[in-house]
């Protein structure tokens, strides 16, 4: 009997990786996604609306959708804008603390010419600053 459940998983692992291939698969977006979904579900329990239950479930059909969307490239591209979008507040999720204190010691400044963000130590006065990128100079207030 133990011999028939093991190939009944091992079925059903396969199936589920031949139905996966060329499907787009988990992502940071559709991750973040479920959470949000998760989180406006354990709200509901509190506060028991309907229309946030039924946004709830939306995000979570809309997280499966992009699971086994087979557009992979399409995906990717909103998985990258979303990326681009949320990485400024990022270090601030995973370690409050230390953001908190890297933004009191250094300033981050741009680079006029290609747009490279440059770290450089506060209070320090007027810098000439080399971008480590383009290695374009340029001066600014620390």
């Amino acid at each position: 009997m133990a011999k028939e459940d093991n190939g009944n998983k091992a079925g059903f692992k396969d199936k589920l990786a031949a139905w996966m291939e060329g499907r787009n698969g988990s992502d940071e977006l559709g991750v973040s996604i479920l959470m949000v979904a998760l989180l406006l579900l354990i709200i509901n329990l509190f506060v028991r609306s309907f229309v946030l239950s039924i946004f709830a479930l939306l995000l979570i059909g809309y997280c499966c959708w992009r699971l086994s969307s087979r557009d992979v490239e399409a995906r990717e591209t909103e998985n990258v804008v979303f990326l681009d979008f949320v990485a400024p507040i990022m270090p601030w999720f995973r370690n409050p603390g230390s953001a908190a204190k890297e933004l009191r010691e250094y300033k981050h400044l741009t680079c006029p010419e290609c747009g490279q963000r440059v770290r450089v130590p506060r209070k320090k006065g007027k810098l000439r600053i080399t971008c480590p990128s383009c290695h374009a100079k340029f001066e600014a207030k620390s």
